[in-house]
């Protein structure tokens, strides 16, 4: 059995536990908020109420076979920045940190964060592609060049088995599942002679840029400029002397937060 120790229970870590109450895990909460925290006694192992989230309050509070350590302390970014590290130093092997920032979440990986949440942002992956391609029915970036999207037929596919379309071999794309619309569940792809319809819809697995490529002749709305899906996934680069600048910050507040740490 896993046991999961929720700190700080924003919005984040509210649905964490709500989720972890479909499993067979064992979960702690710990946060500030008295009627956050009575709201969710019964419904998990053990609920804190603390103020105070230092090392000795969490060494207190924490079980020794503690497996995750899920930390959501909204905008208290220093507060976060210590518990993470106060749990690294606790032998913690995975702490999920919601970061507010890709500064504040480099910090937290410096501190010893293992996984890193943005929220807001995933938000935004998701959604806009789906705004800037209306045949983008779906999305869900996997990682920085891999996706997975819901899209439809293209009109040259309409009426070619899966096989005749050549969808992997000309786009570059694996088909997943298919379902008639949003609304009905879906259903794996697995047999080469199915017919490619009209409004069927496709969930693909590919590079974004092979995604980019099929939608951009699927929309015939895309000339030779770059489209915003294109754009929105394309890799910001810093010079050398800015890279060498922003990890001098970030390691003068690491040791700056660290030596708080101590004098508490």
């Amino acid at each position: 059995m896993v046991t999961v120790a929720v700190v700080g229970m924003g919005t984040f870590g509210c649905r964490v536990v709500n989720e972890l109450e479909n499993t067979d895990a064992d979960v702690v909460i710990i946060d500030k908020n008295r009627e956050t925290v009575e709201s969710y006694k019964g419904k998990v192992k053990d609920a804190y109420i603390t103020d105070a989230l230092n090392d000795s309050v969490l060494r207190k509070t924490l079980p020794d076979d503690l497996d995750t350590a899920v930390v959501d302390l909204g905008q208290q970014l220093e507060t976060s920045i210590l518990v993470t590290n106060a749990l690294h130093k606790m032998g913690i092997k995975k702490i999920i940190v919601k970061a507010r920032s890709d500064e504040h979440g480099d910090i937290l990986r410096l501190v010893g964060a293992t996984d890193i949440v943005y929220p807001d942002l995933d938000a935004a992956l998701h959604i806009v592609p789906m705004i800037v391609t209306p045949s983008l029915y779906n999305y869900m970036q996997v990682s920085e060049k891999f996706a997975l999207a819901e899209v439809s037929v293209k009109d040259e596919l309409v009426g070619k088995t899966l096989a005749e379309s050549g969808l992997r071999q000309n786009f570059n794309l694996n088909l997943v599942a298919v379902r008639s619309s949003q609304e009905d569940e879906y259903q794996l792809a697995n047999n080469p002679t199915m017919i490619l319809e009209e409004g069927l819809l496709l969930l693909v697995a590919g590079t974004t840029e092979a995604l980019h490529k099929y939608m951009e002749k699927a929309e015939q709305q895309f000339t030779n400029k770059k489209s915003a899906f294109s754009r929105m996934f394309k890799k910001k680069v810093s010079t050398a002397a800015q890279a060498a600048k922003t990890v001098a910050q970030k390691t003068a507040q690491v040791a700056d937060l660290a030596k708080k740490s101590t004098e508490k």
